[in-house]
């Protein structure tokens, strides 16, 4: 008679569950310390039996899958198409792009190694990030000169601000899994802000390591429509942007005269959006001349005092009956 299998309740396997990732944490901390000792020469040159050994262990760990020793690690692949992005399963509704792959399996081991887990520069992603974050940027300032031609420098740079956030690129780690995949200390991610911090410099890392991986040329294309992709749905969420801002200088041509000011001023306090870190200024403008003083014109806001001002400039543009008045003052006066 067959002995039956023992049932885990809920309790039992919470508790299964619970020191299964305490083992595995334990694990994962003995492997960053091993690597690191590893990548110091001086052990080596004081023991060689020593490195031996730990070579030994190290090769033992290794046997795990890659990042399995991670608490939270679980087997996920982005890589796609190494032509091109294509599209895959999305969570909201909306086709998610696969990311390219990265060919080079150091490089791709390394994007995901925090360096306290492996001091060598080439096996964390220290400097893959910051090469990375120089790509993101250009790629970024790329896409935005396209789409918004025209635009004044400081609306680019805000927008560009939103896409390249390490808020932003840590989503974007999230959607790929390579939070899952990461090699950081144990516990490494109960402070929010450093993990969060993390998970973008892993991403930038990746957008490193795709182009390396690649000639330049090719790698360069790839990373810039896998990341054109994943940007475009936030851009069209923006909307038109303005090309130019020149409703202050077409209503001063209409309107100023010798003595004439007009003023834009502060109508209220700024208001920041939580989360972006975005403003929005309120201006309004003020004529004082041809017999007024500080006659307001139009109001407007904007992400900066120089376009609230201009929308301002605008909104006073399309008050027909108000600029006729004026200008049919500034024609008696100066008759």
């Amino acid at each position: 008679m067959s002995t039956p299998m023992p049932v885990l309740d809920n309790h039992n396997s919470n508790n299964y569950e619970n020191n299964t990732n305490n083992a595995q944490s334990r694990l994962f901390s003995l492997r960053c310390v091993v690597q690191d000792a590893l990548a110091d020469p001086e052990v080596a040159s004081i023991n060689p039996g020593v490195a031996k050994a730990l070579a030994t262990l190290n090769d033992t760990l290794q046997r795990f899958t890659d990042f399995d020793l991670h608490p939270s690690s679980q087997a996920h692949s982005p890589s796609g198409h190494k032509d091109h992005a294509t599209t895959g399963p999305s969570t909201s509704g909306i086709p998610i792009p696969l990311a390219p792959e990265i060919p080079d399996e150091r490089l791709r081991k390394a994007v995901f190694t925090h360096s306290a887990c492996s001091a060598a520069h080439d096996t964390n992603y220290d400097r893959l990030e910051v090469l990375g974050d120089a790509y993101i940027e250009l790629i970024a300032t790329k896409l935005l000169w396209k789409k918004f031609p025209g635009i004044p420098a400081g609306r680019m740079s805000q927008i560009r601000e939103k896409l390249v956030k390490n808020e932003t690129l840590a989503a974007f780690s999230e959607t790929y899994g390579f939070d899952r995949k990461a090699l950081v200390p144990a516990n490494y991610s109960s402070q929010p802000k450093r993990w969060m911090k993390t998970k973008g410099d892993i991403f930038e890392a990746y957008v490193a390591a795709v182009i390396l991986s690649h000639s330049e040329a090719d790698g360069y294309k790839l990373v810039e429509r896998w990341l054109a992709s994943l940007w475009l749905p936030e851009l069209d969420r923006l909307g038109h942007q303005k090309a130019t801002l020149r409703s202050k200088e077409i209503l001063a041509q209409q309107i100023m005269g010798r003595n004439v000011r007009l003023e834009y001023l502060e109508e209220r306090p700024s208001v920041q959006k939580r989360g972006s870190g975005t403003q929005t200024f309120f201006i309004g403008v003020y004529l004082t001349g041809w017999g007024w003083t500080k006659r307001h014109l139009g109001s407007g806001h904007g992400p900066s005092k120089v376009a609230a001002g201009d929308e301002a400039a605008q909104n006073a543009l399309l008050n027909t009956p108000l600029i006729t008045e004026i200008a049919a003052e500034k024609k008696k006066q100066q008759s």
